[in-house]
Order: structure tokens, then sequence, then C-alpha cells
């Protein structure tokens, strides 16, 4: 792999990155806050799943449908939600979002049957749509290309974070108010995991910035710095004066399936893993939510790095495909180590470690050629499409469990998937997003 020169740091770099340096402050951590009490609301039902599906009589396909369904409202209105956002401003659009989705969130605490709970998944999703690729067309307006990697990188380790806190404060929740006030301990976990989403919207109101001259924070000459810096790189870009100039883009189609490729493992481990930990033979949801945090923390060291290597080579292709490749290798020996807790736990790392290393460094490739009016739509598109294998996903795994009583078939399957992602990495032009 070549790994081109990096130029010598100037004293107009120097103060370039000194200003960055103090952007990424202001900014990135409460990104990742808002994700992280995101990714907390759409996930957790893989830990209610622990006690629900008994519950209320759930199958497996069944919970997997529900759990799926919630892309499905995702994907009808993520592109009228992304260019709401870019005509009424990040700070207003994204704390609406994060009220809506914590109410709907709250809600599933009084689900009694199938019909409730997919149709609050369905909910849930429309009330989210947008906030991801929200952020990332955000990103676009404060950092050039060659920078973004790595503050995407940052801002999705939201998603282990979440893993890591998440699932052992899940199960916690769950066994320890079990019962009080007559609810189930899945019940209080809803009601108690949408405060953050509700409070974090609110300070979103007074804290983010619609952007670059918005921001009281920074002074005129590093405002000037920063929109230098963006300008210089928009210069790269091939500019969308239209919206329908996004659907008519072959590059676009091509991004939305090398993205479902990865979400189809990112979601597989998101929505299942804590029954993929339980099905080693563990048990006691405190257990079970401690040992399904161990990949994640593979996955934040991993993505971080690797976020940091594409940045420094300005390489993207192989820093793709090697992560995919990795949760493909994965996943394969999870299925052939399934009666092990300690090898399933390691196979699960790797895995986890892999693909959600892929989602954050993928977005350099379609922020790489997108620009004008059309970004916010292309972004969205493909961010709507390729979610829709988190529809396919669990679905898939809670179908294929159900009718062929195997866990493994469903690992191979992801592991397909994962390679052909790679493959179709490989298929761009490295001169377009090697930047």
């Amino acid at each position: 792999m070549p790994i081109p020169a990096v130029a010598a740091e100037t004293p107009a770099l120097a103060r370039e990155n000194t200003v960055y340096r103090k952007v990424v402050r202001r900014i990135v951590p409460f990104l990742v806050l808002c994700y992280v009490a995101s990714y907390l609301d759409r996930v957790n039902v893989g830990f209610a799943k622990l006690q629900m599906s008994d519950d209320l009589g759930f199958s497996e396909a069944a919970y997997g449908l529900g759990a799926g369904l919630f892309f499905i409202g995702y994907f009808i209105l993520e592109v009228p939600s992304n260019l709401m956002l870019q005509r009424v401003g990040a700070r207003a659009w994204i704390a609406r979002i994060m009220i809506s989705w914590g109410l709907v969130s709250a809600a599933f605490m009084f689900v009694t049957n199938e019909a409730t709970f997919y149709v609050l998944r369905f909910l849930l999703g429309a009330a989210e749509a947008g906030f991801y690729p929200g952020v990332i067309l955000y990103c676009t307006y404060w950092f050039p290309s060659h920078r973004r990697a790595r503050v995407i990188a940052m801002f999705m380790s939201a998603i282990p974070v979440a893993g890591i806190f998440g699932n052992p404060l899940s199960g916690w929740i769950m066994d320890s108010f079990q019962g009080v006030n007559g609810w189930q301990g899945w019940q209080w976990m809803f009601l108690l995991e949408a405060v953050p989403a509700l409070l974090v919207g609110v300070v979103t109101l007074f804290y983010l910035d619609d952007g670059v001259q918005d921001a009281k924070w920074l002074t005129d000459e590093e405002k000037a710095v920063v929109e230098r810096a963006v300008a210089d790189d928009s210069a790269h870009r091939t500019v969308h004066g239209r919206v329908r100039d996004a659907f008519s883009e072959p590059r676009v189609w091509l991004m939305c399936l090398i993205y479902f490729c990865f979400v189809m493992g990112q979601y597989a481990l998101t929505f299942w893993m804590p029954t993929f930990v339980e099905s080693t033979g563990i048990e006691g949801n405190v257990a079970i939510g401690v040992l399904s945090a161990v990949p994640f923390v593979a996955a934040l060291v991993a993505m971080n790095l690797f976020g940091r290597s594409a940045d420094k080579r300005r390489e993207r292709r192989w820093h793709l495909v090697i992560p995919s490749l990795m949760g493909a290798v994965g996943f394969s020996l999870s299925a052939v180590w399934n009666g092990s807790t300690a090898l399933s736990l390691i196979a699960l790392s790797v895995a986890a470690a892999g693909v959600l290393t892929c989602a954050p460094l993928f977005w350099s490739l379609p922020t790489a050629f997108l620009g004008g009016t059309a970004a916010a739509a292309g972004l969205a598109i493909i961010n709507s499409v390729g979610n829709l294998a988190g529809f396919v996903s669990p679905y898939m795994i809670g179908a294929l469990k159900d009718t062929t009583g195997s866990a493994s078939i469903p690992m191979y399957v992801l592991a397909f998937t994962l390679v052909v992602g790679a493959a179709a990495v490989l298929t761009t032009k490295k001169q377009v997003v090697n930047r």
C-alpha cells in the first residue's frame, strides 16, 4: 500500500492545526455525547429482548422484525430531514430530533404486544431520521477532507462507548428495578435511558452553532482559517447544484452498496450482542452486559487508530478494506467457536473492531466528491439506503435462527457480505478519495 509523503509543518499549517484543536475540543465531544444518547436508545432493545421476549411471547423473527422496522421509518424520512437541517440550521433541527426520539423511546415501556412494538420501532426511526447524516454534513462545514476521517472516527466512538457503558447499565437497570412500582426491568430501562436524549436535546439549543460564522468562541482570524481550509478542500469536489443531481450520480449508488454491506455487520453486533453472549452459557443480565462490552472496547481502540492512520497517510481505500475483512474473519470464527465463551468473545472482538471501524472511515469516500446543494441529499440517500441493512440484518438473523436452528449460518452470511463490501471499495478511484 503506497504511503503518500506528509508535508512538513509550515507556520500557516501550524496555525491551522492550533485552530483546529480548538474546534475539535468544542464540537466533537458534544457530538459524541449526542450520538451516545442516540445509539443507546436505538439498540437498547437488544438488551430488553432478554426479558421482553419472554414476557410478551415474541419469537426470534418477531424481535428481529421489530428491531429492523426502525430503519424503515429512518429510510422514509432521512432525505427530507437532512434537507430540513440544511434549511433551518443544525442547532434547532438536531435538538428537535433528539427530543422527539427521547419521547418515543420512553414510550416503549408501554409495549404489550407485537403490533405496539412494531409501531414504536417505526416511529423511533422516523424521529431519529436525519441525525447521523446531518452530523456528517455538519462536519463538512468545519473540517476539510484530510481532517475528517479522524473527526468522524472520534464521533463514531459513541457506538462502542454506548456498548461499553450502555450494556452493563442496561443489565443493571433490568436486574435492580425488576418489579419496582409493578413494572418489569425492561420497562424501567426504556424510561431511564430516554432521559439523556431529552436533556442533551435541550442543551443543543444553547450549545451548538449552525456554522463557522455563528461561533462566538472563535476570533475573526480563526474563523477565516477554518473557512479557508474548507473552501480549499471544496475546490476538489464536484459541485451539484440541484437535489436531483444526487440521485443521478452513479458513485452515490456505489456508496449505498458499500455502506449497506458494512451496516449489515454493524447492526448484527449491536442488536444481537447480548443474545450472542447469552448463547455461550452466560447467565444474569449484569454478567451478560459486562461481557457484551468487551468487543466494543476493542472496536473503540481500532476505529481511532485506523482513523488517525487514514488521515496521516491520506489513504482511504485500504483503510476500509482491511477492517472489513477483519469483520468477515471475526464473524466466521464466531460461528466456529460458538461453544466457548472465551473464544467467542475473541472472535466477536475481531468482528467488532473491523465492522465498527468501517463506518467512520467510509464517510471519507462520499464526502470527497459530493459538494454543493445536493451534498445534503446525497449523504442522506447513502445513509438511508445503507441503513436498510439495519432492517435486513436483525430480521435475517432471527429468521435463519428460527428456520434452521443454527446460530452459525447467519454469521457466514454476514462474513460474505463484508467481503463484497471490501471488493466494492476497491472499485473507487484512489485519485478521488485519497485526500
